[in-house]
């Protein structure tokens, strides 16, 4: 395959000193890392069908910038099988080993789902071709259900019923290619999933028809034996005001509200973390306490604007502190690290596709070696396992085993000097200077 990037052969790993731009400087997929795992193991890389082919640059104040050669035809089903070629062409040539799609990132929508639905048939049978050639593998699909006019009040949480129905027949068919394409996982976002006012909205009824939803389809993965992760991605806002996933706090609730919580984990992404208040690791480790971390979106926020920019992941501190959750969540497989993320307008060179995932790939892999040796030097696990010693014994153990009530409690502390209760420093700059400690270290 040489036809939309013959200016590369393939993007290899040559070291920290090369000064090749098509090459990856940290990111090395056979070097082992911990328990005789590669690299490539640890970061199982998606290329986000999306943003990488049918993103072209346009935003609410221009348009596009990035005309693609894949993009050259009038019909839009030659310019899905065009994009096809694309997407295989460079994953092959990056070396990456998944992707992920919406259903109307793959084929266009038509005018009624038969028509959209025979659309995607045609397309699904191509892209099965090349995944066969290539043996690059799909991480996760999903349904788009928010572009769309219709989807202007939501999906399933729509006041309308016809949409509520179109919604579940669209997933109904994701999931169907999905399954057909080996895919590992399945992704819930609710887009629209949300409201703008309360002025004209049925909050209880629209977060039943959401569980009312999610439950149909339970059923129907249950029918055709779909074994993939189902996973839910959080988003606080944009586009609507308020989404009901709004962080991962908030969907666990939601889930055990409505007796979902062991149907599904949670994909999560830094951008969206950056918009809900939180930090990217903040998320990882709400969502691996409670054993509900599936899968991740890979990018990161502009921490000036409020919205979401979906860049590239460069910033190493971020990494290293999310593979640092991702390792002691034991890693994250089936799920993986998905490149939701796309080039900035003015970079519009076929080249910057390149440049960009490049930047992700050997900025998470420096995260994943700083991770793997923080974790084994035990340093921040020493620190908070003594930080909390005083529930190990005495009237913190009893507390731990839920064995005293309040009166025994009040009559251990009634008489004790509140000026003499052993409260510590939390030492928060002499571990902040141990991260930098170990990123400088790795870095020289």
């Amino acid at each position: 395959m040489d036809k939309y990037f013959n200016f590369i052969k393939r993007v290899n790993y040559e070291g920290e000193n090369s000064k090749n731009d098509l090459a990856f400087k940290y990111y090395n997929p056979d070097k082992i890392i911990g328990d005789k795992k590669k690299m490539s193991e640890h970061l199982r890389f998606a290329v986000a069908y999306w943003h990488t082919l049918t993103e072209n640059g346009t935003d609410p104040f221009g348009s596009p910038t990035a005309i693609r050669p894949w993009d050259n035809y009038n019909d839009p089903m030659d310019i899905a099988k065009a994009r096809v070629e694309a997407a295989f062409e460079f994953m092959s040539k990056l070396g990456v080993n998944y992707f992920c799609f919406h259903d109307i990132d793959i084929a266009p929508a038509g005018n009624t789902l038969r028509e959209s639905n025979k659309n995607l048939d045609i397309i699904v049978d191509m892209i099965e071709s090349y995944m066969e050639q290539t043996g690059i593998k799909l991480l996760w699909g999903t349904s788009n259900l928010f572009s769309q006019p219709i989807f202007m009040h939501g999906a399933a949480t729509s006041p309308y019923a016809d949409v509520f129905a179109y919604s579940a027949a669209r997933v109904k068919k994701a999931l169907e290619v999905t399954k057909r394409l080996g895919g590992e996982n399945y992704v819930f976002w609710g887009g629209r999933e949300g409201y703008e006012t309360l002025l004209n909205t049925d909050l209880a009824l629209e977060q039943d028809n959401l569980a009312r939803f999610f439950r149909i389809i339970l059923d129907y993965v249950e029918k055709i034996k779909f074994e993939g992760q189902l996973l839910i991605e959080p988003k606080p806002k944009e586009p609507s005001k308020h989404q009901y996933d709004f962080d991962s706090a908030n969907v666990l609730a939601f889930l055990r509200k409505y007796d979902l919580e062991k149907c599904f984990k949670l994909n999560i992404e830094a951008n969206h973390a950056t918009l809900a208040g939180h930090t990217f690791q903040h998320e990882l480790r709400y969502a691996r306490i409670n054993n509900a971390l599936g899968s991740v979106d890979a990018n990161q926020g502009d921490l000036l604007l409020g919205w979401d920019t979906d860049q590239f992941p460069s910033n190493i501190y971020n990494t290293t502190l999310a593979m640092y959750e991702v390792l002691k969540n034991g890693g994250i497989e089936p799920g993986g690290l998905n490149f939701d993320a796309k080039v900035r307008r003015p970079s519009n060179s076929l080249k910057d596709l390149f440049y960009g995932h490049i930047l992700g790939m050997d900025s998470f892999a420096i995260g994943l070696e700083i991770a793997h040796k923080l974790l084994q030097s035990g340093e921040l696990e020493d620190y908070i396992e003594k930080r909390y010693n005083s529930y190990l014994s005495g009237i913190g153990r009893k507390i731990q085993e839920e064995n005293i009530d309040i009166g025994e409690l009040e009559n251990y502390i009634i008489d004790i000097e509140v000026n003499k209760f052993q409260v510590e420093s939390g030492e928060q700059e002499r571990l902040e200077s141990i991260i930098n400690r170990y990123l400088l270290t790795s870095l020289n």
